[in-house]
């Protein structure tokens, strides 16, 4: 179903997806903290591992609509470029400033100078979720590559490079694997002095791109039953593994005080391009491909919002920083929704009243 030649399952998806960030940040403060891995209760410890263990799709998702709008790309690679630079880079580069000049003062610290001497070669902490943005104008410069391949490739081809990248979905495990067995976790011509092995060129986030496409070109209609047949199990062995993984990494003496190498363990399967996400990720699209109302409620909330979901994204760490201390007190489930529904109404109107700004408004919010 199209609106003005939008795809309304689309801004469904970011509508949804951009609240699933809000969230997930939410929650990062209930078992990070002090520089390290900090959980305060079992009952924070519980919430934290059902609640996150569900959301770790919004990046899969993300990067599955850009795939499904823009490949293969409609206009000549110089011009995809340039509408990506104003679209995405530009807003990117101004609240990446933003964050530089003003966090380190909510932090008792003055040191703009290196926050911004720290943009040069990478991004602050103190925006860490920028990281997404890194990631897609990556993305971005390959699609060009990608794009020409996905036009003449068939259907069985695009399956055959689905599935070794689903195979490569399971090398966080290989790597625990190996460093169990081994005491190095770099697999298949990994080195100290390589780090590009056998599955480095076909992993990563090129498998949503192709994924996304592979959607739009041969996944035709399905019913609500044949959507749930496919996608519960998908959905719920995803979730077990995803969940299962994180709650196994738990000291089970509170509170759990660590370095932050314990919350990278534990995150390990909730990485966006492990296999227990990916089933997720796939299960979620197709669920939401059968949410295609145009009503008064997409008119009036849901388009606007996905419109300035980037920008939303872009500035919602100001936001949640300074709403997350307004639900102190609140039992721990309603603290994340509570602070993340804020944030994200919040963000919202923001993003929606910069998109307004004459001249320079899209600049802003993309």
């Amino acid at each position: 179903m199209k609106e003005n030649n939008r795809v309304a399952f689309l801004d469904w998806t970011r509508f949804v997806a951009c609240f699933m960030v809000m969230l997930v940040h939410s929650i990062e403060p209930f078992y990070l903290g002090d520089g390290g891995t900090l959980i305060q209760t079992r009952g924070d410890a519980i919430w934290c591992t059902v609640i996150n263990s569900a959301l770790r799709v919004a990046i899969g998702l993300f990067v599955m609509t850009s795939s499904y709008l823009l490949v293969p790309l409609k206009y000549d690679t110089r011009t995809f470029f340039r509408k990506r630079f104003v679209r995405v880079f530009i807003p990117f580069a101004i609240w990446s400033l933003l964050y530089a000049i003003f966090m380190p003062f909510g932090k008792g610290t003055t040191d703009v100078l290196g926050a911004l001497r720290q943009l040069v070669f990478n991004l602050n902490m103190d925006s860490g979720h920028l990281w997404f943005v890194y990631m897609l104008l990556g993305v971005y410069l390959v699609m060009p590559v990608v794009s020409p391949w996905l036009e003449k490739a068939t259907k069985r081809e695009e399956q055959a490079m689905l599935l070794l990248w689903a195979f490569t979905t399971l090398v966080p495990f290989f790597r625990k694997a190996s460093e169990a067995l081994l005491g190095t976790s770099e697999l298949w011509g990994e080195a100290n002095w390589n780090e590009f092995g056998t599955l480095y060129y076909i992993s990563g986030f090129m498998g949503y791109v192709v994924l996304g496409h592979y959607f739009k070109k041969y996944v035709g209609p399905l019913t609500w039953r044949r959507t749930l047949a496919i996608a519960l199990p998908l959905w719920v062995v995803g979730y077990a593994i995803t969940a299962g993984w994180f709650w196994s990494r738990i000291p089970t003496s509170y509170p759990v005080k660590d370095a932050i190498d314990l919350a990278v363990d534990m995150e390990q399967s909730w990485r966006f391009c492990s296999v227990g996400v990916v089933m997720q990720v796939i299960a979620d699209f197709l669920v939401l491909r059968k949410i295609t109302s145009e009503g008064g409620f997409y008119r009036r909330v849901v388009l606007p919002v996905s419109k300035a979901s980037y920008g939303m994204y872009l500035l919602h760490m100001f936001v949640l920083v300074a709403v997350f201390p307004w639900f102190n007190g609140l039992p721990t489930p309603l603290h994340m929704l509570a602070c993340a529904a804020t944030t994200y109404v919040i963000s919202a109107v923001i993003a929606l009243l910069l998109q307004r700004v004459p001249y320079i408004g899209k600049y802003l919010v993309g």
